[in-house]
């Protein structure tokens, strides 16, 4: 990755014009919104639903939604990536999109339900009815999921952020009535389908709105590329998914119940951190990343782009991994009481793995745009592979910490291979290290200020590690000049600009 001070590349004057960086600004902000308040909202009621539960009906709780979601994983098939990237280059085929995954995702959706239906014969009948009532999501959530990637195409982001965080919130209070009045697990899946049909049915309204309607017959000179393309896109989110999904039953079949449910409480903060921190911003500059790669050999711009988003979400994960490490304990027991004081060991490890996850999903995107996704699926089964292995050597000897090794091993892996691919520039080595020595002085205040307070050290680690990459010159002067453009086209950026002074042309 070449990111040392240098000039920004010409053509970004050309594609980044300011209603394009104020348009991803405001997509950013409205997903980011939207993505705070539901991981808040259901990070609350994991919570609470924790609690209720106990260790060894959270972990029941955690196989059910692991067979679900590798059904979902199944039903999308990935199939948004490629939508949303050829409908915002090419608005006229949204139509014959839609008709095409309305066709193609109810038939996989099928597919799903019977396959995680046969995956739990050997359970018992409760968790099999558990995964029979909840497996009737796939069916819905795709109704909803194929109209609101393309609202995305369309950058309407607004409009399906609003959409997303209230079906959350009443899901979330429903279900909680239904606990409430003793219908159990059973009551929760049911308020799952109820609110899931009516997301889907305001997503569909929206898109109508906008004048896309599914046209028949389905044209397989779209259907046809659209499953040949997503195949491999398929496979790496089956195989990514699986990362996690696949700890939670293999802990449930060789260790405990209870055990599966510390993991699945450490996942639950893990998820959130990769959510909000990684998928928001992801999620809202993709179109952008779509219609800025040119596939010519001349895509300084693009390549610019992927690097820095690279190295700043080194530099937005690098606090967050020395938090959870060192204050875990202090996180864990006031917010899920102390009954899992053991998930902080698994939170310890299971941090890094979200810092790593943050950084290859950005290379991960850059090969979906490029249209590469075959390679991010040989990486991704060899990260899984190796994960199995360290998975079934680690967890008879050491128990549940051993899948969190071998998650972080096998991410860790991923990484390499995907810096390796694009070509990692040695010149900027030193202010990696650089990083590594405030990182380091970090540690050391975390600890000294921690033994007064842990709040106090978490917000005193969180100001020397910011302050550390000023003083230490972290950032090179592109660096800085990217933030300012960024300052700037952010809405109130204009105040900040009053102070702060830099000698760039605002042209975006």
């Amino acid at each position: 990755m070449t990111t040392e001070t240098t000039a920004t590349p010409e053509p970004v004057s050309e594609v980044f014009s300011a209603a394009e960086a104020r348009r991803a600004s405001r997509n950013a902000g409205a997903i980011a919104a939207a993505r705070i308040i539901s991981s808040a909202a259901q990070f609350g009621w994991q919570l609470i639903l924790s609690r209720l539960l106990g260790a060894t009906e959270f972990g029941i709780y955690a196989r059910v939604g692991a067979l679900f979601a590798l059904g979902a994983t199944v039903t999308s098939f990935a199939l948004s990536l490629i939508v949303i990237r050829d409908v915002a280059r090419r608005p006229e085929t949204a139509g014959r999109y839609l008709s095409a995954t309305l066709v193609i995702q109810t038939v996989l959706g099928l597919i799903a339900y019977l396959g995680i239906n046969a995956s739990a014969l050997s359970y018992d009948s409760a968790l099999r009815g558990f995964i029979a009532v909840a497996g009737l999501s796939l069916f819905i959530d795709a109704l909803g999921n194929m109209c609101y990637d393309q609202l995305l195409a369309q950058e309407k982001m607004v409009a399906t952020s609003v959409v997303d965080v209230a079906q959350i919130l009443i899901r979330i209070g429903l279900a909680a009535l239904a606990l409430w009045f003793g219908f159990g697990l059973i009551g929760v899946y049911v308020v799952t389908i109820i609110t899931g049909l009516g997301r889907s049915a305001f997503l569909w309204i929206l898109l109508l709105r906008t004048g896309v309607r599914p046209k028949f017959p389905v044209d397989w000179t779209i259907a046809r590329p659209l499953l040949i393309n997503s195949l491999p896109l398929a496979f790496s989110a089956f195989i990514n998914n699986a990362y996690v999904q696949i700890n939670k039953l293999l802990t449930g079949g060789l260790l405990t119940d209870a055990d599966t449910g510390h993991l699945n409480v450490a996942l639950v903060i893990i998820s959130g951190v990769v959510d909000i921190l990684s998928t928001t911003i992801l999620i809202a500059i993709y179109p952008m990343m779509s219609r800025v790669y040119r596939g010519d050999g001349q895509d300084s711009t693009f390549r610019f782009m992927v690097e820095k988003l690279a190295f700043f979400t080194l530099l937005i994960g690098l606090p967050i991994g020395l938090v959870f490490t060192i204050f875990a304990m202090q996180i864990i027991v006031p917010l899920f009481s102390v009954a899992y004081t053991a998930t902080a060991a698994i939170v310890r490890v299971l941090i890094w793995y979200a810092v790593l996850t943050m950084i290859n999903n950005v290379f991960a995107q850059a090969l979906y745009v490029q249209n590469r996704q075959r390679y991010m699926v040989a990486v991704r089964i060899v990260g899984l592979v190796l994960e199995l292995v360290l998975s079934l050597l680690l967890l008879p000897r050491i128990g549940v910490i051993g899948a969190a090794l071998a998650t972080v091993g096998s991410e860790l892996l991923v990484l390499i291979l995907l810096v390796r691919d694009f070509h990692f520039d040695f010149a900027l080595l030193p202010r990696l290290l650089r990083l590594a020595a405030v990182s380091l002085i970090v540690v050391l205040a975390m600890l000294a200020l921690g033994s007064l307070n842990a709040i106090l050290g978490m917000i005193g680690g969180a100001m020397v590690f910011f302050g550390g990459v000023v003083v230490g010159h972290v950032l090179a002067g592109d660096d800085w000049d990217l933030v300012y453009r960024l300052v700037a086209a952010v809405p109130g950026g204009a105040l900040i600009l009053r102070y702060w002074h830099r000698e760039v042309t605002l042209n975006w």
